[in-house]
């Protein structure tokens, strides 16, 4: 009978276990931005490329509207000029 209790107690610790390693993988740490195609986290990669000199200034114009969703060279989406 107490290895039924040490065996069920096991098995409630790795519940447990899988349960908290599933919800951390989930949520992005605290101060973090989420990690997403084409925002935040890509321009400010973007920019710190610009920054250390791996790209000229044309390229860089021309990634980040790539990544806001514009045509290279052309308006921002809306129509507002840039």
């Amino acid at each position: 009978m107490s290895i039924s209790i040490f065996l069920f107690l096991a098995l409630l610790f790795v519940i447990a276990l899988l349960i908290v390693r599933a919800l951390g993988r989930s949520a992005p740490a605290r101060g973090e931005p989420p990690v997403t195609r084409g925002g935040p986290a890509a321009e400010q990669i973007l920019a710190e490329r610009y920054a250390r000199g791996e790209i000229d200034e044309e390229e860089y114009s021309r990634r980040l509207a790539t990544l806001r969703g514009a045509p290279p060279g052309g308006a921002p989406p809306g129509g507002a000029p840039p």
